[in-house]
């Protein structure tokens, strides 16, 4: 039966900066001109079977999925099975390869294809690159910043009803540090994210590693950071800090799983929102897992904030049960993992004309 391929994840020629040409073997790809040649000769190609080649050579090594290829190459177009397989088969008459002894093409059967000739990237893609890593932390910062503000409605609600303070005053403070908080974390571990996966990729390391270890860093660092100047900044204007606050720990724990899960969604190709639905996934059962085993997000911080400091008139009341802060907590990484990935994916692809896959 003929299905319709979702819409695509990323524009065709969109994958790399512009000027990048591939090199292997004797081959050369120029997405620009759009011309695959074999020493001074054009080979001719279809633009729809250049734009599939196009996508397995900037993947070289990377297993891609038959519906990533009818997602990005036949855009909305109805198609069956069998046009994917005319096309590889094709590519294969056209560069001398064979599918029984691949020297290009090989098959991952019911799953994909695999580009996997050595590939040299060749050109101006620094640039393009650059601005992919400064998009991507960006939009992290922008998705995160947006998750804060849910995050300070949600506090704010659960704060008003017991507040001696005015509503409207307890709403304003929490949303500022919601999505203060949001903001910062969110650049950390996207920057982390996409630092990471580059860094990886030139190593000749899988990208995806690259991502995890990445979000990781970027999370403890952040989480450290931050927690080191709030202690000092409570030491100095109040004389005492409450040291329990979230910190690094958290960072790395919720970095890591935040990347695995959008890596996680990624591979299963079913739609652009798929990895932002794996990071928040993830995000949930992180949070979930640090509240069990004794540490903090930012609803239990600001628990302890009260706590510490006695004149303080904030309360949250309604987390005073074991499991409504476990429950808190896997919605607070849910909305902090689907923001930063939403919105890194989106700003990659604004500032770079691509995004991760």
């Amino acid at each position: 039966m003929p299905r319709k391929a979702p819409q695509p994840h990323l524009a065709a020629g969109g994958r790399e900066g512009r000027g990048v040409t591939y090199r292997f073997e004797d081959f050369v790809l120029d997405p620009e001109q759009r011309q695959l040649r074999r020493g001074d000769t054009v080979v001719p190609i279809s633009p729809r079977y250049f734009d599939a080649l196009h996508l397995l050579v900037a993947e070289a090594g990377q297993l891609v999925t038959k519906d990533r290829l009818l997602s990005e190459v036949w855009a909305g177009v109805p198609v069956t099975d069998e046009a994917l397989t005319q096309c590889v088969r094709t590519l294969r008459r056209e560069l001398g390869d064979q599918a029984s002894a691949p020297r290009f093409i090989a098959t991952a059967t019911k799953h994909g294809y695999r580009f996997i000739a050595p590939v040299s990237r060749l050109g101006a893609e620094e640039p393009a690159r650059e601005a992919g890593v400064v998009g991507f932390a960006l939009g992290g910062a922008a998705g995160a910043g947006l998750a804060g503000v849910a995050g300070g409605l949600l506090y704010g609600s659960l704060a008003m009803p017991g507040a001696s303070m005015g509503g409207a005053s307890v709403l304003s403070v929490l949303l500022v540090i919601n999505v203060a908080i949001g903001l910062v974390g969110g650049f950390g571990v996207a920057l982390g994210m996409a630092l990471g996966r580059a860094s990886l990729a030139r190593a000749g390391v899988g990208r995806d590693l690259g991502l995890v270890i990445g979000g990781a860093v970027g999370g403890l660092a952040t989480g450290a950071v931050c927690k080191l100047f709030a202690l000092d900044l409570f030491a100095l204007l109040f004389g005492a800090a409450p040291t329990a606050m979230t910190g690094g720990a958290e960072g790395l724990a919720l970095g890591a799983t935040v990347a695995a899960g959008a890596v996680v969604g990624a591979r299963a190709g079913r739609g652009r929102l798929a990895p932002v639905l794996g990071a928040g996934l993830a995000g949930a059962a992180a949070g979930a897992a640090i509240i069990l085993l004794g540490g903090r997000l930012m609803g239990d911080s600001l628990e302890l904030l009260s706590a510490t400091f006695r004149a303080s008139r904030l309360t949250l009341g309604p987390l005073d049960g074991g499991w409504s802060r476990v429950a808190l907590g896997a919605v607070e990484g849910f909305g902090f993992g689907a923001g930063v990935i939403g919105g890194a994916r989106l700003g990659w692809r604004q500032l770079a004309g691509a995004r991760p896959r």
